[in-house]
């Protein structure tokens, strides 16, 4: 590792320690590691659904959380935070599950400026087919690796975020 001699003393570089012992070095090696996984995972579940199902992750991903709300619908705004795409990027996706019969929008009845994302039946269906090749490939990731992405260390860190919560930066 390469140092400006001026920084070589830790506590003038700003090296901090976790609560858990762990610096800032070793916190980013870490986090290297998390999104080299994550996206490796990610690029092979979308290889995978595409060859398989014709869907993509990120389609996926959007049919998963409508069938799990209330009447398979979620506001187009709810539904972007919940699956990490721009609110422009989700509308187009969500196009493009609309042109093939998988979800259709909707305007709000009581707020015109609200549009819903529904999950047809027919986007019922695909993702009852396609679910069980998206949980066979991250159970395959868990058997290889030991956990998905230290699932048990978080677990002893307290409840997780919920979508769209922002991090602690304390």
């Amino acid at each position: 590792m390469c140092y400006d001699p001026v920084m070589s003393d830790e506590s003038q570089r700003g090296e901090l320690q976790c609560p858990d012992g762990t610096g800032d070095d070793d916190l980013a090696g870490a986090w290297h590691t998390l999104t080299v996984r994550y996206h490796r995972l990610q690029c092979e579940i979308d290889r995978v659904l595409q060859h398989k199902h014709q869907i993509s992750a990120s389609e996926f991903e959007v049919l998963e959380r409508l069938s799990g709300v209330d009447q398979c619908k979620l506001r187009m705004s709810e539904l972007s935070g919940q699956v990490h795409l721009s609110q422009s990027a989700l509308s187009r996706l969500v196009a493009g599950l609309e042109k093939d019969g998988l979800a259709q929008r909707t305007m709000c009845d009581n707020d015109r400026r609200s549009v819903f994302a529904a999950l047809t039946p027919d986007g019922a269906a695909k993702y009852v087919e396609a679910r069980p090749t998206q949980r066979q490939i991250l159970r395959t990731e868990v058997a290889a690796g030991g956990g998905l992405c230290g699932t048990a260390a978080l677990a002893d860190r307290g409840p997780a975020r919920t979508a769209g919560e922002p991090v602690s930066t304390n």
